[in-house]
This record gives structure tokens, C-alpha cells and sequence, in this order.
């Protein structure tokens, strides 16, 4: 009886210490994953409020109208 609780102690043992191994490596998995992440991140782009269509943008009201019907008889005719 004493040769099975022994037994029984060693082997709680080895499966604790695989535990052990088992949470020390997901754990370095994932702190090398998010150091890698912050690395190999790329800056924000920054906001392109200067690339804006200026207000003059060139184009007469005529234009703008004309542009404005065709886009719209295009989507008409699409959906039919």
C-alpha cells in the first residue's frame, strides 16, 4: 500500500511541474508576442486636414451639375 501512495505523491508531482512548464511557456509566448506587437507596430497616420478639397476646387457650377445628373442616371440605370 505504501509503494501506491508514493507512487501517487511522485506522479502529483510530475504533473505539477509539467503544469508549471506548461503555464511558464504560454506565459513567455505571450509576453514576446505583445513586445513583438509594439516593435513591429507602425506609427497612426496623422489626420490629413490639409489634404482637404479646397474650396475653389476649379470645377464651375455647370460642371458640378452636369457631373452630378450622370453619376445619377448611372445609378438609376444600374439598379434596373
Amino acid at each position: 500500500m505504501n509503494n501506491v501512495s508514493s507512487q501517487l505523491v511522485e506522479a502529483a508531482g510530475l504533473m505539477g511541474l509539467g503544469m508549471m512548464f506548461v503555464f511558464a511557456f504560454l506565459s513567455l509566448t505571450i509576453l514576446a508576442i505583445k513586445i513583438l506587437s509594439l516593435v513591429a507596430a507602425e506609427p497612426a497616420p496623422r489626420p490629413a486636414a490639409a489634404a482637404a478639397m479646397p474650396v475653389g476646387n476649379g470645377l464651375s457650377p455647370q460642371k458640378m451639375a452636369a457631373i452630378s445628373a450622370a453619376i445619377n442616371h448611372y445609378k438609376k440605370n444600374k439598379k434596373d
